[in-house]
C-alpha cells in the first residue's frame, strides 16, 4: 500500500496505511526534535506528510485523533524538566512549487474577499524570510528580562533549557530600549554557523572525536546539553522572528514587530521583506536561494506570512499551524553555493580528475564543500557522449552553482545560475600535464568509437606517484612477476615506509636493508626467516620470461596477451625498448616506425608510444633492467610438434603451472590459446574443478586430457 496511488485506496486500506504513516512520522520526530539524529532525508520526511494529508482529504472521517496532522515536534526527552507554552508552538505548512505560494496567497484574497471589496485602499501584504534550519526556542521575558527558556517539544510542552540559552551571546539578558510588554515570549532560531561548525569538527578530529554531520543537529544537541559550559563552548546564535504569549501585542503587524525586536536588543534577519504581489515574493525566494551559500548559515526555504496581526487572529488556524502561514521549501535534494576553485586529483590508474571546491552547504542532511565534475568535457558543458548539458554552459570559478545530491550518490554539479557575470569570469584550462608527476597527461582515441575518451591520463607509469601503490602491486602479482611474499598488503606497508617507490626498488631492497639501521626484520610483521624468504624470492625473480616482464611494466593496454605479442615480434627487452623510443622521435607518423603486429592495434601502440616518450619512465625501466634480466623470448616451434596448428583451451585448477604459463608454453609450441569452447577446438586441457568448458566439449566431442596428459604430449 506504501505505493499504491492514494485515489486507488479502499477505506480498510487508506485506515492501515494511516496506521502505518503516523507510526513512522512519530518515529521520525523523535528521531529529529528528541534526539538530533534524523534517521530520514527531509524529502522523504516530507513526503511522508504529504501522503498522509492526502489520504486523510480523501477520507476525513479515518483521520486519526492523534494522528501527524495534529501533532508537532515530539515528546520531552527524558532528563529535563518541563515547560507548557502559554500559547501553541506550531509547525507550518509546506508549499514545494511555486503554485503552492500562489495558492496561498489567493486564500487569503478569497479569505478576505469582501473586506477587499468595501475597503479599496485594503492590502493584503505577506512578509518573506528565511527559512533558518535551527532548532526553534521560546523565551519568556518578565518586565523586560530573560527569567525561561525552552524547546519547542510536541508544541504544548518544551523543555526547560534556560541556563544553555543564557550562554549565545545573541538573546539579550535584558531587554533594551522601551515599549516591550510586561511579559512577552519571544521566539525564534537557534542555529550555529558555518565557519563555528568547522572549527567544531576540526577540533573534534584533533583529539579523536565524534565526527559532527550538519549545523542544525549539531546546534540542536549543543542546545540540549545537560552541562551549560559545553553548550558556551559552541558559539551558538538565535534570530528573532516571533513571539507566543504576550501581555499586550508587540506591534500591530508582522514586520512592524521584528522590527521592534531589533530594537529590544535581538538579531533579526535583515533579509525579510514585506509585498502584496506573489511574484515578489517568489521573486525574493530566488534571491534568498541565489544567495544561500554566502549566508554563513544553514536555511531550507522561505517563511511567507500574512503581516497584519488582526487580519491573522481572524484568517486562523488548523490542528497543527496557522493558516495565515506557510514555508516555501527548497529543493531537499539541491542547494545554490559558489565555486570556489578546481582541484585536479590522480587516481591509481593516472587518470585525472576534476574535483570541484564549493562554499560549504547542506544538501540532503550533509554538509557538501565537494563535488565531481566528472572530466574535463564536463566542466565544458559536455555530456560524455558529447551533448551539451547545463545548456552548454561551462563551468567557470565563482560561477554560482546548484549541487545535487541524491541518497548517497557523490555530490555533482548540475547547473549553473545566471547571475550576470559568468561571461566575465576567466574560463578554465584543464592541465595537460600530470599535477603529482610532471608528465604528460593526454586523452587517447577510443578504437571502437573513433572520439576521444573522455578521460585525460598520466604516462608516467613508472614514475607517477599517485600510481606508485597501484603500479607496484600489479607488477609483482601473480601472473606479472609473481614474487612469492611480496602482495598487496606488504607493497603498501613498504611504500608507506619508503622502503619501495618504483619496481627498480624491489631488487635493491636486500642491499639497502642490509645497509639500512632499522631491518626489515625488525619492521611489524617480520622476522629474520621471513625476511630473508622475501629476499630469497626476489632473487629469484631476477630473469623472467620476457612476455610476463613486459606485461608487468604496466603499460597501458598492454594486458598477458599483448605481452606475449610483443615478446614473439622483439625477441629480446632491448629490441623493444630501442624500437619504441626510436619510434618516439620520429618526426612524421610514429606508428609507421613501430612495427605493426597482428592483434596489436593503434589504441595499444599509441599507449607504448606515450609510455616510452616519458624520458623518466625510460629511466625507471633502465634502473629496473640493471637489475633484472629479462630471458631472451625463445619460438621454439617445430615442423614436428604435435600441438603445432592445434587450438587448446585450458580449464580448472593447474597444479604443475599457472595458467599464463601453460598459455606461453602452448604458444612457443605454435598452438593457439582461446579462452572459450568451440567448433574449433582441438584440445581441452582440464584440471581439477572443471565445469561448464569441460561439459561442452564432451557435448562437441572435442579431445579431453588432463594436465599430467598434457605434458606427456608435448614432450614428444
Amino acid at each position: 500500500m506504501s505505493t499504491k496511488p492514494v485515489d486507488a485506496l479502499t477505506a480498510d486500506e487508506a485506515a492501515l496505511e494511516l496506521a502505518r504513516l503516523a507510526e513512522l512520522i512519530a518515529a521520525a520526530d523523535i528521531a529529529y526534535h528528541q534526539n538530533d539524529a534524523p534517521d530520514l532525508t527531509d524529502a522523504d520526511y516530507d513526503a511522508l506528510r504529504r501522503r498522509n494529508l492526502a489520504i486523510e482529504e480523501r477520507f476525513p472521517a479515518l483521520v486519526l485523533a492523534d494522528g501527524p496532522s495534529s501533532v508537532v515536534g515530539a515528546p520531552v526527552a527524558d532528563g529535563f524538566a518541563k515547560v507548557r507554552h502559554g500559547i501553541p508552538m506550531l509547525s507550518l505548512g509546506n508549499a514545494f512549487a511555486d503554485e503552492d505560494v500562489t495558492d496561498f496567497v489567493n486564500r487569503g484574497r478569497k479569505f478576505f474577499e469582501k473586506d477587499l471589496a468595501r475597503d479599496p485602499n485594503l492590502k493584503l501584504e505577506f512578509t518573506a524570510e528565511p527559512k533558518i534550519d535551527g532548532l526553534s526556542a521560546s523565551l519568556r521575558y518578565e518586565n523586560g528580562v530573560f527569567v525561561k527558556g525552552a524547546t519547542r517539544g510536541d508544541g504544548s510542552v518544551g523543555e526547560d533549557i534556560t541556563a544553555n540559552l543564557r550562554t549565545i551571546a545573541d538573546i539579550p539578558q535584558k531587554l533594551k530600549g522601551s515599549g516591550w510588554p510586561a511579559v512577552i515570549e519571544i521566539r525564534g532560531e537557534v542555529y550555529m554557523s558555518h565557519a563555528d561548525f568547522k572549527a567544531l569538527k576540526e577540533r573534534s578530529a584533533t583529539y579523536g572525536g565524534q565526527d559532527y554531520v550538519n549545523p542544525r543537529n549539531t546546534a540542536a544537541g549543543s542546545l540540549r546539553q545537560k552541562d551549560a559550559k559545553i553548550t558556551a563552548g559552541r558559539n551558538l546564535k538565535f534570530f528573532a522572528y516571533a513571539w507566543g504569549e504576550a501581555s499586550e501585542p508587540p506591534a500591530p503587524s508582522q514586520h512592524e514587530a521584528v522590527q521592534k525586536f531589533k530594537e529590544w536588543g535581538f538579531v533579526t534577519n535583515p533579509l525579510m521583506i514585506r509585498t502584496d504581489d506573489p511574484a515578489e515574493l517568489l521573486k525574493h525566494y530566488r534571491a534568498i536561494e541565489a544567495q544561500r551559500a554566502t549566508l554563513g548559515y544553514d536555511i531550507d526555504g522561505v517563511v511567507y506570512k500574512l503581516d497584519r496581526l488582526d487580519l491573522q487572529q481572524r484568517w486562523g488556524f488548523v490542528a497543527r499551524a496557522p493558516r495565515w502561514a506557510i514555508a516555501h521549501k527548497f529543493p531537499a535534494e539541491q542547494a545554490t553555493t559558489i565555486l570556489t576553485g578546481i582541484d585536479i586529483q590522480v587516481g591509481r590508474t593516472g587518470a585525472l580528475t576534476p574535483v570541484a571546491r564549493l562554499a560549504p552547504v547542506t544538501v540532503g542532511g550533509v554538509v557538501v564543500e565537494n563535488a565531481t565534475l566528472h572530466n574535463e568535457d564536463y566542466i565544458r558543458g559536455f555530456g560524455n557522449n558529447g551533448e551539451p548539458i547545463r545548456d552548454g554552459v561551462d563551468l567557470r570559478i565563482g560561477d554560482t552553482v546548484t549541487v545535487q545530491r541524491a541518497g548517497d550518490v557523490i555530490p555533482q554539479i548540475v547547473n549553473v545560475v545566471d547571475d550576470g557575470k559568468h561571461e566575465t569570469r576567466e574560463r578554465f584550462v584543464f592541465p595537460h600535464i600530470c599535477p603529482a608527476c610532471g608528465s604528460e597527461a593526454v586523452r587517447e582515441i577510443n578504437e571502437k568509437t573513433g572520439k576521444l575518451d573522455a578521460v585525460r591520463r598520466c604516462t608516467g607509469e613508472l614514475i607517477c606517484p599517485a600510481q606508485a601503490v597501484e603500479n607496484l602491486r600489479h607488477f609483482v602479482a601473480r601472473d606479472a612477476m609473481d614474487i612469492d611474499g611480496l602482495g598487496e598488503k606488504q607493497i603498501s606497508q613498504f611504500y608507506a615506509e619508503g622502503r619501495i617507490a618504483r619496481p627498480a626498488d624491489i631488487f635493491t631492497l636486500r642491499a639497502r636493508d642490509e645497509r639500512a639501521l632499522k631491518k626489515l626484520k625488525d619492521a611489524d610483521g617480520f622476522g629474520a626467516t621471513s625476511v630473508k624468504k622475501l629476499f630469497d624470492a626476489i632473487d629469484d625473480r631476477r630473469e623472467p620470461e620476457l612476455d610476463r616482464f613486459i606485461y608487468a611494466l604496466g603499460i597501458r593496454h598492454v594486458g598477458e596477451t599483448t605481452g606475449a605479442l610483443l615478446a614473439k615480434t622483439f625477441s629480446t627487452i632491448e629490441a623493444f625498448r630501442d624500437t619504441a623510443v626510436a619510434a618516439t622521435h620520429h618526426e612524421g607518423d610514429k606508428h609507421a616506425v613501430f612495427p605493426s603486429i597482428n592483434g596489436i592495434g593503434d589504441a595499444v601502440r599509441s599507449s607504448i608510444m606515450a609510455f616510452f616518450a616519458n624520458d623518466r619512465n625510460i629511466q625507471a625501466l633502465d634502473d629496473l633492467l640493471a637489475e633484472v634480466h629479462p630471458k631472451p623470448y625463445v619460438v621454439t616451434v617445430s615442423a614436428d610438434s604435435v600441438v603445432a596448428g592445434k587450438t587448446v583451451v585450458f580449464t580448472g585448477s593447474l597444479e604443475k603451472m599457472t595458467r599464463s604459463e601453460a598459455k606461453a608454453m602452448a604458444e612457443r609450441l605454435g598452438a593457439k590459446v582461446a579462452g572459450s569452447i568451440s567448433a574449433q577446438t582441438d584440445i581441452l586441457v582440464a584440471g581439477p574443478g572443471a565445469g561448464s568448458k569441460l561439459k561442452k566439449a564432451e557435448e562437441l566431442g572435442i579431445e579431453v586430457i588432463s594436465e599430467d596428459e598434457w605434458f606427456e604430449r608435448v614432450a614428444k
